[in-house]
């Protein structure tokens, strides 16, 4: 069956490697990165070379939440249905760590707009549907003053928090949708696998990316994870796993829910 998937963070790195193996196999990607001219190439590329499933592109910049609030009007405005969402877009090192509201941006693009863009899409999506997230090997125990812009923290820091809060929210996702709504999974597509993030981050060449697309298609499409919604599946050691013990903090991800959902607010 053809499904309509949306894949965000689509023109390079990752992202890049799933919407070729995901057009591929035929299926319909709503694809969207933040750069007008990479999007174009990106869209002329799979249908040239993949030219199986449909190909849509749209813009927005995830430091913006504006941009986010935009993107799910557009897509809802076109589509009635929407089988999967992979939250890819990411970022680490930047040389604007800040937003005009004085927010971390790591913890912007990686946590609060994979939030919104999800919450403003899930009326399109069934119990079949699956909501995949983005997470990482790289986590560490959230602090709520970062995350509301009253403390600063390294690139580091900031990455492996947004990330580990990205994981406790797709915790708390799947148990508010258990029975009415699409699965929700966090991923780690592995360790420093060769993108652009990681030369920079790190100036290492890094593992080839296909590691990570063949995991996030087999999270989006495979009988393998019908049943996992809440679930955090670590391909370092192709299984799933528990991310770090403080994710698993049932108090701390409430918490962390109502800052993000007072963020959100102050930032409509």
């Amino acid at each position: 069956m053809r499904k309509v998937i949306l894949l965000t963070g689509a023109t390079d790195g990752i992202g890049f490697e799933t919407a070729k193996q995901l057009c591929a196999l035929g299926h319909s990607l709503l694809l969207h990165g933040r750069n007008p001219s990479k999007l174009d190439a990106v869209k002329s590329r799979l249908i040239e070379s993949e030219g199986e499933g449909d190909v849509e592109g749209y813009l927005a910049d995830f430091s913006r939440l504006s941009d986010v609030r935009k993107l799910a009007e557009d897509i809802v405005g076109k589509h009635g249905r929407l089988d999967v969402l992979i939250n890819n877009a990411g970022i680490f090192h930047t040389t604007h760590e800040t937003t005009e509201a004085g927010l971390d941006v790591r913890f912007v693009v990686n946590l609060l707009a994979p939030y919104l863009l999800t919450s403003r899409l899930l009326p399109l999506m069934n119990s079949d549907g699956r909501v995949i997230n983005l997470s990482s090997a790289a986590q560490a125990p959230v602090s709520l003053e970062a995350l509301a812009g009253r403390m600063r923290l390294s690139a580091m820091d900031a990455y492996a928090q947004s990330k580990l809060a990205l994981t406790m929210w797709t915790r708390s996702l799947a148990n508010e949708l258990t029975g009415k709504g699409p699965s929700v999974i966090a991923v780690n597509p592995g360790s420093l696998l060769a993108s652009k993030m990681v030369k920079e981050g790190f100036g290492v060449a890094g593992n080839d990316l296909r590691i990570g697309a063949d995991v996030l298609v087999r999270a989006a499409l495979s009988e393998e994870f019908s049943n996992a919604s809440g679930q955090y599946f670590d391909n370092d050691r192709g299984r799933f796993s528990n991310p770090h013990p403080s994710g698993l903090d049932d108090r701390k991800s409430a918490e962390l829910i109502q800052l993000v959902e007072e963020i959100l607010t102050n930032n409509a």
